[in-house]
């Protein structure tokens, strides 16, 4: 067997025919010449060995004149059209899917696979965490709910606005005030929870209260007479637990009487601060380590308006830390951790080689690139395009390298997380989560290897661009509106008080929401807003439904008939693609097999080292 053309296995009698001369009844071979020569003439033998031997001495006297042929042949091609001939097999290879890959060369997809593997781990990791998550944000928001019925009197379980609740004559307020912090002296007799005072090094630290006022004025309504002075005093006082719990509550009140003497015409704002520390043991019951938490708690009387209503917020700030000395008995808990740390590792290791994998393709793609961009300008002598150049930078590796390395950071956090050496949830989970979204967003690509799924991809790529565009000049209009809404209706509009929520209030009504609740709202103080408010309602309504919608959605019908047609007629021809139809078809199912099949299939064949430049 020989080697001709592009490897491909050819039997040696096929290489030349040699015609046989009619007066000798030798057959004659082409000679270095071009001409005819004479073939080796065997002499007459007898049957038996000594004719073999002559047989095979003919048969080596061919086979050394065809090697001699085809090298011959071989120097006389010239170099450029051999390295166009490789640069077209690369070209074909690299536009191949995984699947054509494989049936070519009988490469192994390892990346296809590779991704399948991570969908599933990381996958399994994000509801692994969720889970784990969920407790941390559920013992958050109880003992959040459980501290505001625990220190604001007359709490109804709901807050008003965005704070608890509202208190309106100067009793209430020193009421309020007294029984929040009668609450936090008897704390661990009332609390149902696992709550402490927090204990520093040195001390243990208590409750402490600070009152902002101006700094001295004076204030006659009944004349419209007013002198104050913009400037801000604080003051505070200290109260720690073990005096508070060596005293009486009213002895307390006594000694600080000039404190508590509010001028409620200066006061600004009263703010009782205090922590507290707590565990978290329903984590124990799913088999991990519990939580120990530190609460910081703000309660604040706020009076800055000065309208007669006091508004009290109260904001918890939890924050995890580790625990100094726990011990569990008869539990598996740390087991149960140290198998979840191993499998954190296995996904690092398998986004790792993903990472190494596409990163290399990356770059093996930018050199063939290159390749394709020198030889087209030396041979065409003009330059490739930038839609063609854009074809060898596939975005969904990009896409894959972006997931790895916030899933590889993200893991490594979880895993800090989960030996509670770290406490950083918030900023885990928005690695994980946007890792994870961006795994199932690349699933999209092995669904465009089939024409149907393909339709959606080619659409999306087709129409972005136009749709782009659309949104920036929709989107002045839309702030326009914005505005205008926010100066003119926000005194008469809770939906219309501050800029973020009136775009809200805005998107909501073009996607059809709260449309009657948005115009039975407005207060009918003033007959010029009111009427103002159904000529701005109705005209943004009708534009932005009816026809700014309309316009957005005919823009990627447009684009998706554009792609049928195109599916159906041909896509344009570019240089690139033009260049492609020139590589002759080469037939890869013809070669020669071992006789395990499988391993065959499995192992990558030296030959081809040359010519395969994408993994």
């Amino acid at each position: 067997m020989l080697s001709a053309g592009a490897g491909r296995p050819v039997p040696a009698t096929s290489l030349f025919r040699a015609p046989r001369d009619r007066g000798s009844g030798l057959a004659r071979l082409p000679l270095a010449g071009g001409c005819m020569g004479p073939a080796p003439r065997c002499e007459r033998a007898a049957p038996g060995s000594r004719g073999r031997a002559c047989a095979m001495d003919l048969s080596a006297g061919y086979l050394a004149r065809g090697r001699v042929l085809v090298a011959r042949r071989m120097m006389t091609q010239p170099d450029s059209d051999l390295e166009e001939d490789a640069l077209k097999e690369d070209l074909k290879f690299y536009f191949m899917n995984p699947c054509e890959k494989y049936r070519a060369r009988r490469q192994i997809p390892w990346k296809l696979g590779l991704q399948i593997l991570k969908i599933v781990m990381v996958t399994t990791q994000l509801i692994l965490f969720g889970l784990s998550n969920q407790l941390v944000v559920s013992f958050k928001e109880e003992n959040t709910i459980a501290f505001k019925h625990l220190f604001l009197k007359g709490y109804s379980g709901v807050d008003e606005d965005d704070y608890s609740c509202s208190v309106y004559t100067q009793q209430d307020v020193y009421d309020s005030i007294f029984f929040a912090i009668n609450q936090y002296c008897h704390l661990k007799n009332i609390s149902l929870g696992t709550l402490s005072y927090e204990q520093d090094e040195d001390d243990v630290s208590g409750l402490q209260i600070c009152k902002q006022q101006y700094k001295k004025g004076t204030m006659l309504p009944s004349n419209d007479t007013l002198n104050i002075s913009i400037a801000i005093e604080t003051d505070c006082i200290h109260l720690d637990p073990e005096m508070i719990a060596t005293k009486e509550f009213g002895d307390l009140m006594m000694i600080n009487s000039s404190f508590f003497n509010f001028e409620f015409y200066r006061l600004i704002q009263v703010e009782i601060s205090f922590k507290l520390k707590g565990i978290d043991l329903q984590t124990i019951h799913v088999r991990e380590l519990p939580d120990c938490y530190a609460f910081q708690n703000t309660i604040t009387f706020n009076n800055r308006a000065h309208s007669g209503k006091v508004k009290i917020y109260f904001d918890s700030d939890a924050d995890i830390q580790e625990c100094k000395d726990w011990h569990i008995a008869g539990s598996i808990v740390q087991k149960n951790t140290q198998y979840i740390l191993v499998f954190d590792g296995f996904v690092i290791v398998s986004c790792f080689a993903s990472l190494i994998l596409c990163t290399r393709s990356i770059i093996l793609a930018l050199k063939l690139q290159k390749r394709f961009v020198n030889f087209f300008l030396e041979k065409y002598k003009r330059r490739v395009c930038h839609a063609d150049r854009l074809e060898f930078i596939n975005g969904w590796y990009v896409l894959v390298i972006i997931s790895d390395v916030m899933t590889i950071i993200g893991s490594i956090m979880k895993m800090e997380i989960k030996a509670k050496n770290l406490t950083s949830y918030d900023v885990c989970s928005i690695l994980l989560g946007t890792s994870t979204l961006f795994v199932w967003v690349g699933v999209i690509r092995y669904l465009g290897y089939f024409q149907t799924y393909n339709v959606l991809i080619l659409t999306m790529q087709a129409s972005l661009p136009k749709v782009l565009r659309f949104c920036c000049c929709a989107g002045m209009i839309y702030l326009g509106y914005t505005f205008c809404g926010w100066i003119v209706l926000g005194p008469y509009h809770e939906k219309f008080e501050d800029l973020n929520t009136v775009a809200e209030c805005l998107f909501s009504l073009v996607n059809g929401d709260d449309m009657f609740a948005t115009f039975a709202q407005i207060q009918q103080k003033s007959i010029l807003v009111w009427l103002f408010s159904r000529l701005y309602l109705y005209s943004f309504i009708s534009l932005f439904i009816y026809m700014i919608l309309s316009l957005f959605i005919a823009l990627i019908t447009d684009s998706y008939d554009t792609i049928k047609k195109y599916q159906q007629n041909g896509f344009p021809v570019t240089d690139l693609h033009e260049f492609l139809k020139e590589c002759s078809s080469t037939d890869y199912s013809k070669e020669p097999q071992a006789s395990m099949p499988f391993i065959c299939c499995c192992r990558r064949r030296v030959s081809d080292d040359n010519l395969i430049l994408i993994n």
